[in-house]
């Protein structure tokens, strides 16, 4: 091992266990404060249940590694390459929950690093910045309108801007396109939207008219937090 290493390695410091124990405890209670804003300024717009819970685990995660590297800068690049082989396949679907994964990550590091302050007052500004964009935004659809995602499979050969897209818009206020791709072995077509439903409007109908529709092969309507439940 190079030289400029081992002294990297050596001038390492071990930190008590119980610091240890204190600021990973204070990761996961400042943490749980971080999904606890999530769920009050984002409302029903996270279609992952297990999301709050990421962001709690990721603080406390993040602790631990920043304690793990403290200022040595052989493990941070151990720790880089080791992490580096870590592969997500969820995505992020708002921009805003991005912020979220950001604003955990920091509270960990600042735990970690033993700054609790940045972390204390870090989590007031973000937190009254999250609920002051909450308030000023506008639900689509009104009132009593849940968001929801709608799956469908088209066979292909069928126009899914014609009929399909007019039953839709029928029941949906506004309708945005999550995902398209084939299925079948390229003799259907997968598509995903993402709305809520118009005033006296119900997912029972909804279904029932694009089933009617000729070239419509399943239907799936998914409310966020729950499993698909096809009809």
């Amino acid at each position: 091992m190079p030289e400029f290493l081992q002294a990297q390695f050596a001038s390492a410091q071990a930190i008590p266990p119980l610091e240890v124990a204190i600021r990973l405890l204070m990761a996961l209670a400042l943490g749980g404060i971080v999904a606890w804003i999530y769920r009050r300024a984002r409302g029903d717009a996270d279609g992952m249940s297990s999301f709050p819970g990421t962001l709690v685990l990721l603080s406390v995660l993040i602790a631990m590694v920043t304690q793990v590297i403290g200022d040595n800068i052989a493990r941070a690049f151990s720790l880089v390459g080791a992490l580096s082989i870590v592969r997500f396949r969820t995505v992020v679907r708002d921009t805003q929950d991005t912020a979220f994964v950001i604003f955990a990550v920091v509270v960990g590091m600042a735990v970690g690093a033993s700054s609790p302050w940045v972390a204390f007052i870090g989590i007031v500004i973000v937190g009254a910045a999250a609920f002051l964009m909450r308030t000023t935004q506008t639900p689509a659809g009104g009132a009593g309108s849940d968001l929801f995602l709608l799956k469908l499979r088209l066979g292909l050969g069928h126009d899914l801007d014609g009929t399909v897209a007019t039953a839709i818009d029928a029941h949906v206020s506004q309708r945005k396109l999550i995902s398209i791709g084939t299925a079948k072995q390229g003799i259907a077509i997968d598509v995903s939207y993402e709305g809520r439903l118009r005033a006296g409007k119900s997912p029972e109908e909804l279904v029932k008219t694009l089933n009617r529709i000729e070239g419509v092969q399943q239907v799936e309507w998914v409310v966020p937090g729950t499993s698909p439940d096809s009809f």
